[in-house]
């Protein structure tokens, strides 16, 4: 049996689209990693989580007794965290004001400082820092040259601040972040930080199978309109998407999407996660997760420490299944067998 990736779930489904002024409430940190810890397949269960550093489940201000608390209850469920995600949109952008950037930077700044500390603690072996751009795309549409540029900048002042607390940052490949929001206009935004040894890409396979589909940016769609999702052509534009992106990318997201495109709340187009085994998931998961693991000869990269689960805007209701966190369980645990170590 294979011992890397090591299997993780992300935190922030509990968060994301819920809370106060949503339709359910957020679900609690405790009661995220009690779910994932009671999952267990055929003696296999989940080795960490990813965590979201926004309230109600980790403060970004958080102090250093609260940080060792963090630790010892991800550590009573013999848990590790790998990638953290910085709370960069709430009152800063990569694009915008000078105070907006300068609130961007400073989050990922307190991203790194728990990182870090939760590194030292003994709690966090690997892993990176998650950012985007927190841009729309009809901002960044109204000057792509400037806002790329821009961007491009604020990313390279995160990154001065990632490489002196040790720390590595992921953009992540989202369709609604501009600048981020195509896969060309990814690698542009990629190619002009240039900083390669510190900012890499996060593939999310839910999210980057939209990148196929040219969704906010037409011109650089792979597949024609109309595509019929005929396995063979599906597996070519995924061979020319992780070509151009594999080379980037430092964390990976394991992910189904049945490639429907809805709007939500600030997000320009976006799609959103399906269950692993939703009928109408257009990715057979541990196949097409070869793409990003795997080089062109099909040889393992061996990048990747450890894979996430990343299923937002799943009811509460599901979320509370066992079979749901069984069920992901099982993916990520084919997806290991098949292309891992």
């Amino acid at each position: 049996m294979n011992q890397f990736p090591k299997l993780h779930n992300a935190m922030w489904p509990g968060l994301v689209g819920k809370g106060p002024d949503a339709e359910e409430p957020a679900i609690d940190l405790d009661t995220m990693l009690r779910l994932t810890a009671e999952a267990e397949v055929g003696g296999v269960k989940f080795d960490g989580v990813d965590l979201f550093l926004y309230n109600p489940h980790t403060d970004i201000d958080i102090d250093d007794d609260g940080l060792k608390d963090l630790a010892e209850r991800v550590q009573k469920y013999n848990f590790v965290v790998g990638s953290v995600v910085a709370p960069v949109w709430f009152d800063g952008a990569a694009m915008g004001s000078q105070q907006q950037r300068d609130n961007f930077v400073a989050a990922v700044g307190k991203a790194c400082r728990i990182a870090t500390r939760l590194r030292e603690l003994g709690v966090r072996p690997y892993g990176v820092v998650r950012i985007d751009s927190a841009t729309g795309v009809g901002a960044w549409n109204e000057n792509p040259v400037e806002g790329t540029k821009q961007i491009a900048e604020t990313f390279r002042r995160a990154a001065d601040i990632a490489e002196d607390y040790g720390e590595r940052l992921a953009a992540e490949g989202e369709i609604c972040w501009g600048g981020m929001h195509s896969w060309r206009a990814m690698i542009d935004l990629l190619e002009q930080v240039g900083r390669p040894q510190t900012l890499g890409f996060q593939a999310d396979m839910a999210h980057t199978l939209l990148y196929l589909l040219g969704y906010n940016a037409p011109q650089d769609r792979i597949v024609p309109e109309n595509f019929n999702w005929e396995p063979a052509a599906l597996d070519e534009a995924l061979q020319t998407l992780t070509a151009a992106l594999r080379p980037w990318t430092i964390d990976f997201h394991v992910a189904q999407n049945d490639a429907t495109v809805k709007g939500s709340g600030s997000h320009d187009k976006t799609g959103r996660h399906c269950l692993a085994d939703d009928p109408n998931g257009k990715l057979d998961i541990p196949h097409h997760a070869g793409f990003w693991l795997r080089d062109d000869q099909g040889n393992l990269t061996k990048t990747i420490q450890h894979i996430c689960w990343d299923g937002c805007m799943f009811p509460n209701e599901v979320m509370g299944q066992p079979s749901t966190w069984n069920n992901i369980l099982a993916a990520m645990q084919a997806v290991r067998e098949q292309h891992g170590w």
